[in-house]
């Protein structure tokens, strides 16, 4: 039985999955990152959690329910899965039939666990009271027109204490001569987490190359926050 999936807009126009590039076909790029390990921002987030449930008592643990994440631009899910392999309860969200087809398919996944979304950036509905948001390199995808709309639901999605990781692209990544894509100043991403306590902000800068090969110049900000109360 696959979990359950719903489809909402048109899905030749949806929110990216975490492919960089939007001129080669979808399964070029899963191909390419099919055996990829999480992202560490992911991986930061979700140790955090750890530490933090570690100091709770027996019962306070028994009480507590497994913890709820949202996956936005999941892909075929190099980071669903870690967090299902740790226990948690994901609905994971992409653009691409094709990415929820694959990670439905994907025999490494606790089935019962996992809830599925094909749902565009302009139409995204999130459910309340969300533990954790990770969204690794997608957000850049956003058209600039309705990235504050996404952000602000982001913001609201998440519980006080809610952690959001992910990544955002700077005003020096290569990729801002896309007019469809979301670029930010340093100054510009801190605005964004006045309503976090930043745990993690690393700005990385360098040339480089995409998952296809192709050559790049990498402006990106790494980034793990807590959602004040």
């Amino acid at each position: 039985m696959h979990p359950k999936t719903e489809l909402n807009g048109d899905v030749r126009s949806q929110l990216p999955s975490s492919h960089p590039s939007s001129h080669h076909p979808w399964h070029q790029y899963y191909q390419a990152v099919a055996n990829r390990p999480p992202r560490e921002t992911l991986i930061a987030a979700l140790d955090a959690f750890a530490s933090e449930w570690s100091l709770l008592s027996a019962d306070q643990l028994a009480d507590k329910a497994v913890g709820f994440a949202v996956d936005l631009g999941c892909g075929n899910g190099r980071d669903t899965v870690e967090m299902l392999r740790r226990n948690w309860s994901v609905l994971a969200i992409d653009g691409e039939l094709e990415a929820i087809e694959q990670l439905q398919q994907r025999q490494d996944i606790a089935l019962n666990r996992l809830t599925t979304q094909v749902q565009r950036f302009e139409t995204l509905a999130l459910p309340s009271h969300i533990d954790l948001l990770n969204a690794s390199f997608c957000l850049p995808f956003c058209p600039p027109e309705h990235f504050l709309d996404l952000w602000e639901k982001i913001v609201k999605a998440l519980r006080p204490g809610g952690r959001f990781c992910g990544h955002l692209f700077g005003d020096r990544d290569s990729w801002i001569a896309y007019p469809n894509r979301s670029h930010h100043t340093r100054s510009q991403v801190e605005q964004l987490l006045i309503p976090f306590d930043i745990e993690l902000l690393d700005e990385e800068e360098h040339p480089g190359k995409t998952a296809l090969g192709e050559e790049k110049y990498w402006h990106i900000y790494n980034i793990v926050a807590r959602r004040r109360p």
